[in-house]
């Protein structure tokens, strides 16, 4: 890890700011990065968010491939429960 020193960051007018350059080649912060924000006392800590989409969708495409599954076959399941929920709670 790279040590930066601290530098100022100026709050913009909707709550947005602008993580210094350097600081993002650092990180490798990219301009669509997500980032989680805690407050720790009188601190705000931001650290990259591990997205869960690419690699729950690969781990389900895995499942998928092991059943036989096709993205068809989950879409007619779909429309099969939904009609099933709504004359549960609806009526015929």
């Amino acid at each position: 890890m790279v040590a930066i020193a601290p530098q100022t960051i100026k709050l913009w007018e909707k709550g947005q700011m602008t993580i210094p350059k350097g600081m993002r080649q650092a990180l490798r912060l990219g301009s669509r990065t997500v980032l989680n924000a805690f407050v720790v006392g009188n601190s705000i800590i931001l650290t990259p968010k591990q997205l869960l989409g690419p690699p729950l969708a690969r781990e389900f495409q895995r499942a998928m491939k092991k059943q036989g599954l096709t993205l068809k076959d989950l879409l007619k399941s779909l429309k099969e429960e939904r009609r099933r929920t709504l004359r549960e709670r609806y009526g015929p």
